[in-house]
This record gives structure tokens, sequence and C-alpha cells, in this order.
């Protein structure tokens, strides 16, 4: 997975746009409440609160490869889900759940195929798969820019010839690594879901070129967003692209 350092807090507290994302892709799955859940790529629990509510006579577990985001997770859900850290490319359950949930996440994931391979062992037969990532295309407009003002001084030499931290797959290149996955009542479809933050500025550094600064020493962080954020042309939305999934074990 990605080596992102999430500043968990900040997320946490602007990361509305993530939790509306996530609740659209609970809203489809139609759980009767009694369910085992698994919620893969929790980050800080704000859409696991959300699985938790629906499930009272159920169980949530939550895994997460962040130390900071399970930490802040732990906080907000309490003894009400069984949270872990863990890197969804090792997954591996005690048992199986009758579902998966998998918001915002598969997009900070190379291996697509190898994390498929993990989902569907840890369904049971006839369990359900439900995600949503950032699809071909997504945050593109920023995504150039931020490659481009990292392409020069002084920043190329930390930042130039990367190809940046996401795997954003089409729908079809998604569709087929799931059957091979061993998923069946495959669909994958794109949406768009443009969003316009309150503060851009803090969005854009925390939310989508925080990768990016990541590899910055300290002291060309915030020169670099200023970079991105004065050739963003206004008004600055996010061009969230989104992948849906819907899968059947």
């Amino acid at each position: 997975m990605s080596a992102r350092q999430w500043d968990a807090a900040t997320y946490d507290r602007i990361s509305t746009s993530m939790e509306l994302l996530g609740r659209q892709v609970l809203e489809r799955m139609g759980l009767a409440g009694h369910e085992t859940v698994l919620d893969a790529g929790c980050g800080s629990g704000r859409v696991t609160e959300a699985l938790v509510e629906l499930l009272p006579r159920g169980r949530v577990i939550a895994i997460d490869s962040s130390p900071a985001m399970i930490e802040i997770a732990l906080r907000r859900l309490g003894n009400r889900a069984d949270v872990r850290m863990g890197d969804l490319l090792e997954l591996a359950l005690d048992a199986e759940v009758d579902a998966v949930l998998c918001t915002a996440t598969l997009h900070w994931i190379d291996d697509h195929d190898g994390v498929f391979g993990r989902l569907r062992r840890a369904l049971r037969p006839g369990g359900r798969l439900a995600a949503q990532c950032g699809a071909q295309g997504n945050v593109q407009r920023i995504s150039t820019v931020a490659s481009r003002v990292g392409s020069r001084a002084p920043y190329a030499g930390h930042l130039g010839g990367w190809r940046g931290p996401w795997h954003f797959p089409s729908a079809e290149e998604t569709r087929k690594r799931l059957r091979r996955a061993g998923f069946s009542a495959v669909r994958c479809w794109v949406e768009d879901s443009p969003y316009e933050p309150e503060d851009p500025r803090e969005y854009v550094s925390n939310m989508v070129i925080g990768a990016h600064r990541d590899r910055l020493p300290e002291h060309l962080r915030e020169p670099f967003t200023d970079a991105v954020m004065h050739a963003l042309v206004e008004p600055q939305v996010i061009d969230y692209v989104r992948l849906n999934i819907d899968a059947r074990a």
C-alpha cells in the first residue's frame, strides 16, 4: 500500500466529502442489520460509524494500515467495532464475513489483483463486495498541475519523474480483475463527483497532494503547495471521478 504519512486529525476534520461518497455506497448495500461486515480501509472511522448504526444486531471489523487513522477510529468507535491495523494485501480473517465495504481506499493500492483476491477469500459464498475508489481521470487537473510544478527546480529532485501515489483503474479492467479473483455478478460503473471545498488550499494540500508533500523536505512543502494553488484555474473544484463496484463472492 501507499507509504502516505497521513495527518489523520486534519483528514478527519475536512473529510466530509469522503464521508458523503462513502454513505452513497452504504445506501446501496441493503443491509438487514444482523450481518458481519468488514470495512476495508476504514480511515478515521467516519463511514465506519455510519456502518455500525446500520448493524444493531451485527458486527463490524474495521481495518486500516495507518496508525494515526486507527488511533482516531478507536477513539470514535470504542467497543462498537473491532478496529485493527493491517495491510489489505495481507488480509487474513479468522472467519468469513457477510459483506465487505471499501471506500476511498483501493486507489492507494497498486496490486488490485492481490487485494481483490484477499477480499474474495474474506467473504462467505454469496457475500457482497461494495466499493468505491478513484477511477481513471480522477483529480486529473490537479495531478497534472502538481506533476508540472514538481518537474521544476527546486522540487524536481524529489518529484521529477514520479508517477504519483495512486492507481486509478478503468471500469473494464476492474471487471476483469474481479472475475479473475472469483467474483460473480460484477458491476462496475464510473460517475463524476465534483466537490468544491470550503478551504481549497487546505483541502488540496491534505487530501490531494499530501503524498507529494511527503516526498519533499519540510522547507519546500508550503512553497510547493503555493505553486500548485497558483497554477490552478478558478473555481477550485476537485474533479473527482469515482469507480463504483458491486460484486458477489
